[in-house]
């Protein structure tokens, strides 16, 4: 099967975070991706993720330029001109300042997108907010809506849920959607097809707020304030929630359906509760017997019993496990890499709905690896050229 975006061409100006992620996304669907850093003389402080990071930046390629030189950001412009797709996460207004904004970008090649993520988007009362993701959730009403600590703190999520889904997941969308508009074109008034570029602005707050939709649009519509415990999914009812088993660890119950909730309280034995379910008085003894149950066997006593038994019960996995899961072995969700400095070892495999699996293992760059004088070369620049700008150290 072709990958569905092969042949895309992508610059990505992150190391880290939402558009890294994005980009990720994008490199396992098969687009071409390069990975764009300062050089060292110019870069000051530089964040180098570990070799794992990011799958290894597995099969990109990594390209260093002086920007604030006009020799290292013409030659990234260069780059420019024959790309599709432009990723960059500065602060709005550091692109255009730095000579790479999107006017900039449509010069050098008028069909590039430009996708910019940054925390609170392009304009607004927070555009210049510094933030991360804690903090993206703390604004979208997420942190509200989550569990609380022992002294009533709102949880923190056990993953950087902003800037996986609400920053990487949507600007891969955007950027896939942008392409395909791209492609689709107008028609100018001589009857030719054009292919228009555009600036796509990520902000990761917005796309926070959105994934809050369920719970914003009950508001809106009704005026009901969503919050910890305010109906099934945050924790109202004993039937949606976790339970410690006799050996520490935990399941996870999620028998909304009647029929589930009735297969699971006819199964652990307590079948008179199975009318019960949502009945707000009587949550508390239903809780309470529900944990009395689970804290009598181990976990994965339960797991074997319950799981396949239109229960909706599963383990609460550390991460060790769920990489070690059955589950995840058989849906090769797990793949073998080898790393060109730290050897051989294991990492997550391209597991997006649609994506190609590898063939063999991946092969992970060494972190300091350049194909600058490569990729500059297959652009089109003089090779005397590319050759000045190494020894004067714009281009690395």
């Amino acid at each position: 099967m072709t990958p569905a975006l092969e042949g895309v061409r992508v610059l990505d100006l992150a190391t880290v975070g939402p558009a890294a992620r994005a980009s990720r996304i994008l490199a396992d669907y098969g687009a071409s991706v390069t990975k764009v850093g300062a050089v060292p003389r110019a870069g000051g402080v530089q964040i180098t993720p570990p070799f794992y990071a990011y799958s290894g930046n597995r099969g990109m390629t990594r390209a260093l330029f002086d920007l604030k030189s006009a020799d290292g950001r013409n030659a990234f412009l260069g780059l420019v001109a024959e790309a599709d797709v432009v990723i960059e996460s500065f602060r709005p207004g550091v692109a255009d300042r730095l000579g790479i904004g999107y006017a900039a970008l449509r010069e050098a090649n008028p069909a590039i997108i430009l996708c910019s993520t940054s925390g609170y988007g392009q304009d607004g009362p927070r555009r210049d907010w510094a933030g991360h993701d804690i903090n993206y959730l703390a604004t979208s009403g997420f942190l509200d809506c989550s569990g609380r600590q022992a002294d009533g703190r709102p949880a923190l999520p056990g993953a950087t849920v902003a800037d996986i889904a609400a920053g990487g997941m949507q600007a891969a969308m955007a950027i896939m959607a942008a392409l395909l508009r791209r492609e689709r074109g107008e028609q100018n008034r001589q009857g030719e097809h054009t292919r228009q570029g555009e600036h796509i602005d990520v902000s990761i707050a917005d796309g926070a707020f959105t994934m809050m939709s369920l719970y914003v649009d009950e508001y809106l519509a009704t005026g009901n304030e969503p919050g910890p415990g305010h109906y099934i999914l945050t924790g109202r009812y004993a039937c949606y929630d976790t339970y410690r088993c006799a050996d520490g660890r935990y399941v996870s119950v999620g028998a909304i359906e009647p029929r589930f909730w009735a297969n699971l309280c006819e199964l652990i034995g307590l079948p008179q509760f199975a009318s019960q379910q949502t009945e707000d008085d009587a949550q508390d003894e239903i809780r309470d017997a529900l944990a009395a149950k689970f804290a009598t066997e181990d976990r994965d006593h339960w797991v074997e019993l319950l799981g396949p038994a239109d229960t909706c019960v599963a383990p609460v996995n550390t991460v060790a496990e769920a990489a070690e899961d059955p589950h995840t072995t058989a849906r090769a969700l797990v793949v073998d890499a080898v790393s060109e400095t730290d050897g051989p070892f294991r990492q997550s495999a391209p597991g997006w709905a649609g994506t190609v699996p590898p063939d063999g293992a991946y092969e992970v760059a060494a972190t300091d690896s350049t194909d600058t004088e490569s990729l500059l070369a297959s652009a089109g620049l003089d090779a005397h050229e590319i050759e000045r700008m190494l020894d004067e150290g714009v281009i690395a």
